[in-house]
């Protein structure tokens, strides 16, 4: 099932409407909690379930799978007092990445990358964060993500993430999305790698499409990066209501990866745009071979077509058709003109 943006014509504002494609057919709602020196979760819950957990002593990490249930994710948003419009910009799928702070609660959307192995192909996600006090709810499209590290981390009950707050979770989590960039990326230049070899030893129209194909997935990229760069820009402001200075420190460190990661684009899509030009400098070479070759093969036949032409004229008078030996003289001209013509055309390395 799939809900196009136009489902929003004439809806109030804060109305709930989920625009997207449906991922998965039942949502799932999960509870990470853990302190310095406690760890639990329980998958498959309720929203009742998460209601203790909003004003616990320890950080609480509530993980919704699935965005098209509308009437759960309004209950869980009320349980957590987010805002109808922070609601419907999670409901959208295609919604740009932003940061917007409320006075409860800071509201973070980004994409989420991951490259499907059996179609080989890049999947783009859209994932939400809802920071409050004490407690982070984080809505994905559909199960599996980047976060097994994290959640590894948090239950060895090991590093710094289990004695700070929710807000450095947040950042765990982001941390993560744009670590798996730099693996999306690496991947990414191993096949242009490939690709630039196999330009080289035969352009075919495989690689024409593979560079085409290169060129619409580092766009779908670009466009997830570039406005994270500002989402994580945002963050890290010393005013920020509910990120702690000792968590911006941080921020800052990831505010240059992604600087890093915007600028790994850049230099493949300008890759991209030199193999596409090698491909057609490739083709247009081969294409100048064949025809210096049809143009070589037609000057060496157009004086053997001429001198054949003309002994095939039916004129009565051609004292040469009756020589003994015009047939044999006719074959030694024609071969000597051929083994002349092709010797003159390599010794000027025409070919």
């Amino acid at each position: 099932m799939f809900s196009s943006k136009a489902t929003e014509i004439g809806l109030a504002p804060g109305t709930l409407v989920h625009i997207g494609e449906q991922k998965i057919d039942r949502p799932e709602l999960s509870i990470i909690d853990y302190d310095p020196t406690r760890f639990t979760r329980q998958d498959d819950v309720s929203v009742d379930d998460c209601l203790p957990f909003i004003d616990s002593p320890s950080v609480s990490w509530i993980n919704l799978y699935g965005l098209h249930d509308i009437a759960l994710i309004d209950r869980l948003g009320q349980a957590f007092g987010v805002d109808p419009l922070a609601l419907e910009d999670i409901l959208d799928t295609a919604h740009r990445p932003k940061f917007e702070e409320f006075d409860d609660y800071t509201l973070v959307i980004l994409r989420m990358l991951s490259i499907d192995e059996e179609e080989d192909r890049i999947v783009s996600e859209q994932i939400s964060f809802i920071l409050g006090k004490g407690f982070v709810v984080s809505f994905q499209e559909r199960h599996g993500d980047v976060f097994s590290g994290v959640r590894s981390r948090l239950q060895r009950k090991s590093g710094r993430i289990c004695s700070r707050g929710s807000d450095y979770l947040v950042y765990a989590l982001i941390d993560s999305v744009v670590d798996s960039y730099f693996h999306i990326l690496e991947t990414i230049g191993d096949h242009l790698t490939q690709l630039e070899q196999d330009l080289i030893d035969n352009p075919s129209q495989d690689c024409l499409k593979r560079i085409y194909t290169f060129k619409t997935e580092l766009l779908q990229v670009r466009k997830a990066i570039w406005p994270l760069r500002e989402v994580i820009s945002e963050m890290r402001r010393e005013e920020s209501l509910h990120i702690d200075p000792t968590t911006q420190v941080f921020l800052r460190d990831l505010y240059d990866h992604t600087i890093q990661v915007v600028e790994t684009v850049e230099i493949f899509r300008d890759t991209v745009s030199g193999l596409l030009d090698l491909y057609m400098s490739s083709a247009s070479n081969r294409m100048n071979e064949v025809m210096k070759i049809l143009t070589i093969m037609a000057s060496i036949f157009i004086p053997l077509t001429f001198i054949a032409g003309v002994y095939g004229m039916n004129f009565e008078v051609m004292p040469e058709l009756k020589w003994r030996f015009g047939y044999a003289g006719i074959w030694t001209v024609m071969i000597t003109i051929f083994v002349g013509m092709v010797t003159y055309f390599k010794r000027k390395r025409w070919f």
